[in-house]
């Protein structure tokens, strides 16, 4: 009978938890909402431009924030805050290597909270990890010699060309410590941060042009990338506060 008991009580404890969440991500779905209804264009940036583009990310950060306590600063909540950081950077074209450099930043605060002992705990087979390593640094290594012309043409190349390949290995790095967490929303949210970094990459790099679908791609890949990244740090803090009363209870 204390089985039974404990088990619906893990249930409506899980129940909970999701509800007082999806209430928690009310502000970066009001906020994702409108920066898609206002849609403003590339050629007008400004303060207003940058403070709707980075609103999602923010109310993320202060999500993350609040329910994993202030070290989080140094983990995904950091990352967060420097995304959103990059996302006013990018505003201005002028700003782009600023933005890359802020990013670059976040990648290394999630590259941190994927290997801390926190997410080590479901860790993934060696095996599993190096397959996906071996094909993770494929993708980012063959997207790189594939852009390398490309970049080679911009103004400022002697820079953009090692700022690049150093980007790639951190955001690969990212994704290759996702999959050691062998959690499902962590590795979905960075393999949906690549997507939109080299979609963007496509079209900054005139690979492709520029067009509003292609805009359209890259900010519903990030802003999903962030959101997923963020659930899935808030509820492994989550869950592990659930075993913790479980075993007190068995």
């Amino acid at each position: 009978m204390d089985i039974l008991e404990t088990d619906a009580y893990d249930r409506r404890q899980r129940r909970n938890m999701s509800c007082v969440l999806f209430l928690a991500l009310l502000p970066f779905f009001l906020c994702t909402s409108m920066y898609f209804h206002l849609w403003i264009p590339e050629s007008a940036p400004s303060t207003f431009a940058a403070a709707v583009k980075c609103s999602p990310v923010v109310s993320l950060a202060l999500l993350v924030l609040c329910y994993n306590g202030g070290w989080s600063l140094v983990g995904v909540a950091g990352g967060l805050f420097l995304s959103a950081g990059g996302d006013v950077c990018l505003i201005w074209s002028k700003y782009f290597l600023h933005g890359m450099v802020s990013f670059g930043a976040a990648h290394l605060l999630y590259s941190t909270a994927f290997f801390s002992q926190r997410y080590s705990s479901s860790s993934s087979s060696f095996s599993t990890f190096l397959l996906a390593s071996i094909t993770l640094w494929g993708v980012g290594g063959g997207f790189y010699y594939y852009i390398l012309p490309f970049i080679q043409k911009a103004p400022d190349a002697a820079i953009l060309t090692p700022a690049v390949a150093v980007y790639i290995l951190l955001i690969v790095t990212m994704a290759m410590l996702a999959v050691r967490t062998r959690r499902s929303l962590t590795l979905l949210g960075s393999l949906m941060f690549m997507v939109s970094d080299l979609s963007l990459a496509l079209q900054v790099f005139k690979v492709i042009e520029p067009s509003p679908r292609g805009r359209l791609v890259v900010m519903m890949t990030y802003y999903l990338a962030q959101l997923l990244i963020a659930i899935g740090d808030v509820t492994l803090g989550g869950t592990q506060d659930e075993g913790l009363g479980k075993r007190k209870r068995v």
